[in-house]
């Protein structure tokens, strides 16, 4: 990870436009790795998938940029897919006060990692998501180190080919982006990578659990306007109603989307399509299919 990048070493250089236009080549690449990598992420996402289903929780642990991304990622799945909070949880080195200022003296402590996951009742029922650009930061494999004696599922995600995260977690996604465009900053290409794959990881795994209808994220929290206008553009996308009628449907179902489109799709109740959605864990196309299937 402390690489010299060849094609940067004169970026003090340049004027610049061609100094933004460097990072934005350097930038492209990181797709292209991470796609390398789409096999590990697909398993990755499916053991989520299965914890999650199984009442169990998703945890993201790292220091300094990783922590970061990995508490961004956790703190947008409630308002986003619904989810209650503490379901999908963030921890960084340094807690708080890691997230305004910096704390990097700490990922090196690794009783600090054990503590840190002790005092959130982790258990061998959740599953670990270790974010460590090099796979070699002693916090984070502590963490690992304390998940695997539990018994749970452990999952590194880190851009070192060679780090130890790749010999110590069940399973580990390693994104290979390169030199970084100045050398050691792994904000820059590893930190991009790290926060494509977390995408791909929280919102594949929530679409796996009905989350979506389509790409229609219907089971968003309406917490202020506009959330509560994409709510109604939600239901009208997926019933092609009027938005009058979607207004009125989405007020007898208390807001629930998910309900709302039932309701209109099949023309049932709110209780009717709350018995629907139950009897299909959550998923709109199934339960609107059977329900359609049973009533030819």
């Amino acid at each position: 990870m402390s690489q010299i990048n060849e094609k940067t070493v004169h970026i003090d250089e340049l004027a610049t436009r061609d100094m933004a236009a460097l990072f934005n080549q350097e930038d492209k690449l990181v797709a292209w790795a991470v796609e390398k990598s789409l096999d590990t992420i697909a398993q990755a996402i499916d053991r989520i998938a299965v914890c999650l289903a199984a009442q169990g929780r998703l945890f993201y642990i790292g220091s300094g940029s990783g922590g970061k991304i990995g508490v961004l990622d956790a703190t947008e799945c409630p308002p986003t897919f619904g989810v209650n909070d503490g379901v999908v949880i963030g921890v960084i080195s340094g807690g708080a006060e890691a997230l305004t200022g910096w704390r990097e003296d700490t990922e090196d402590d690794g009783e600090l990692a054990r503590c840190d996951l002790k005092e959130r009742e982790f258990s061998r029922n959740d599953i670990l998501i270790a974010l460590s650009a090099s796979g070699n930061t002693p916090y984070v494999l502590a963490a690992v180190d304390y998940a695997k004696k539990l018994g749970a599922q452990t999952i590194g995600v880190c851009c070192n080919p060679g780090g130890l995260l790749e010999s110590s977690t069940d399973l580990c996604i390693t994104v290979d982006v390169g030199p970084e465009v100045i050398m050691g900053s792994t904000r820059l290409k590893a930190g991009t990578a790290q926060k494509m794959v977390l995408n791909m990881l929280s919102s594949c795994a929530m679409i796996k659990l009905g989350k979506t209808y389509g790409n229609l994220m219907v089971d968003v929290r309406p917490i202020n306007l506009k959330l509560k206008k994409r709510v109604i553009d939600v239901v009208q996308i997926a019933t092609g109603k009027t938005r009058e009628a979607v207004m009125a449907t989405l007020e007898a179902a208390e807001g629930d989307a998910k309900a709302a489109i039932v309701m209109l799709l099949l023309d049932v109740a709110a209780p009717k399509a709350r018995d629907l959605l139950k009897a299909h864990n959550g998923f709109v196309k199934k339960a609107v299919r059977e329900y359609d299937e049973s009533n030819c």
